[in-house]
């Protein structure tokens, strides 16, 4: 019997599979590893849990839906706990931040940085909330198939100024150095250079001030079971350890799904929450559509890669917030570098995420689990080998963590492992290593970014980062409400 067969077991395609076993849609998902989770896939070494991917949750409104429109409830499911300060942000000069929702609080401490920005950056908020309100209640669920679609939000781009860049549009309100790289850095959590990114994305900042920011109890590892354990619940069912090879075709449709191991489902349709460029090349590229597209997608330009290394000690450092972005000493240099230079910077920005802050249970008892970022050029950017720049990396990030934030750290490790971006190519099929897919510039945006329904094969769509509105724990979910509007709508 010809099924709905959703490739890839990442947030995206979780999402969709539940809404389309939700809408009384019989559907398969294929994932290719041996766990589900996709980015957000779990590492557990002598007692310690690592959460490979995203750990930000911004919207659980959205994760609530899902358990909503299935009739059922979220909290039975998994435990979201609140995240106190959203971050902790630090400077190589010691200046702090403690950010999150205490508007007082928060003001006090901009003033302490430059009182002339408390107004500034009331204002810059306020633009925020407006685009939030356009960009991401409005727009960030809805599919961008034609022309007509982009020019009918065009007139609302223009008056949001969305040709400017976040960082511009940050610096036409706030004066400080600091706080301008406070409140410019979220477009790096969904693979946006500051500098060049859409100043739509400055909707991060009203995202996080309008719900908060969240984190499962048990890690993000806990939430994906939970959307596994409801998409199971309403009859969906899940095979692992089932490589896509091929989509099969008849025409300008999809027939079938065959694996790697020779296995071959017949299909209805087919929703692809792999990598974007993968999808075509790879899975479709004995087609001409599949050519064609691969070859557009390549002249693309994709967002950064990430060096990410894991880490578990025999120490908790209470000292930590739960999450902490580590400004280096330079940033739009830096970050240039990131996107444009063919070498790997001297000094590096990291993100520092320490969960067992808000839940001491991802490690043994007195002990605690770590992930460290820094954002690096893909491979397109900077053809390195990864086999030896990684433990070169990795030895700099240690020596810096213990010196400025973690003493005794390389004393204290009990378990490591590093994730470069010859794995986001290799164990993510991720097209260059990017970590993000097609980076999210204004000319990569809605009807530009590859569309949530393949405008030549019919019963082909797409879900995940890649796709509209883009990437990020809110982007992807929102994408598999797209994609499920259309799927749904075409199914009858």
């Amino acid at each position: 019997m010809k099924k709905n067969i959703v490739i890839g077991a990442g947030f995206g395609g979780l999402a969709l599979a539940i809404r389309l076993q939700a809408a009384g849609i019989p559907t398969l998902l294929l994932e290719q590893r041996d766990k589900p989770g996709g980015r957000a896939y779990v590492y557990e070494d002598q007692g310690f849990i690592f959460d490979a991917g995203p750990t930000v949750i911004t919207d659980p409104s959205a994760i609530e839906e899902l358990f909503t429109l299935a009739g059922k409830n979220l909290a039975d499911y998994v435990e979201l706990m609140p995240v106190k300060p959203f971050y902790r942000l630090c400077w190589e000069d010691g200046k702090v931040l403690n950010y999150d929702n205490d508007q007082p609080r928060l003001e006090e401490q901009i003033h302490q940085f430059n009182p002339r920005d408390v107004e500034g950056y009331q204002q810059f908020l306020a633009y925020s909330q407006a685009v939030f309100r356009e960009g991401y209640l409005k727009l960030g669920t809805v599919p961008f198939l034609s022309f007509r679609d982009m020019m009918r939000a065009g007139p609302q781009l223009a008056r949001l100024q969305a040709w400017r860049s976040v960082y511009s549009m940050v610096s036409k309100f706030i004066e400080d150095e600091h706080l301008r790289q406070a409140f410019s850095f979220h477009s790096l959590l969904v693979g946006g250079n500051p500098f060049a990114t859409s100043s739509i994305y400055t909707l991060i900042h009203a995202l996080e001030r309008e719900w908060g920011v969240w984190f499962p109890r048990g890690g993000t590892g806990a939430l994906v079971q939970g959307m596994v354990k409801l998409f199971e619940d309403l009859g969906g069912e899940l095979i692992l350890n089932a490589k896509v090879e091929r989509l099969e075709t008849e025409g300008e449709k999809i027939s079938a799904v065959t694996l790697a191991d020779g296995r071959h489902f017949p299909a209805s349709a087919v929703a692809s929450n792999a990598d974007v460029v993968h999808t075509y090349e790879k899975l479709l590229g004995h087609h001409p559509v599949g050519v064609s597209r691969a070859t557009s997608l390549k002249k693309k330009r994709m967002s950064n890669s990430l060096f990410v290394l894991y880490f578990g000690l025999n120490h908790h450092h209470s000292q930590l917030a739960h999450h902490t972005v580590c400004f280096g000493a330079r940033y739009q240099a830096l970050i240039h570098e990131i996107f444009n230079s063919d070498a790997l910077a001297d000094d590096f920005s990291l993100y520092l995420h320490a969960p067992c802050v808000t839940d001491p249970s991802l490690a043994p008892e007195g002990c605690a689990s770590y992930y460290v970022l820094a954002p690096v050029p893909h491979l397109g950017t900077a053809d390195l080998d990864w086999d030896v720049e990684g433990p070169r990396l990795r030895d700099r990030i240690f020596e810096y963590l213990e010196e400025r934030y973690m003493p005794g750290l390389r004393d204290q490790l009990v378990t490591h492992r590093i994730f470069t971006p010859f794995d986001f190519r290799d164990e993510l099929g991720a097209h260059l290593g990017s970590a993000f897919s097609v980076e999210p510039i204004l000319t990569q945006s809605a009807w530009f970014r590859p569309h949530n329904r393949d405008s030549r094969i019919p019963n082909l769509y797409l879900v995940g980062a890649g796709t509209h509105p883009g990437a990020g724990i809110p982007g992807v979910i929102g994408s598999a409400k797209a994609t499920a509007g259309l799927m749904v709508e075409d199914q009858k």
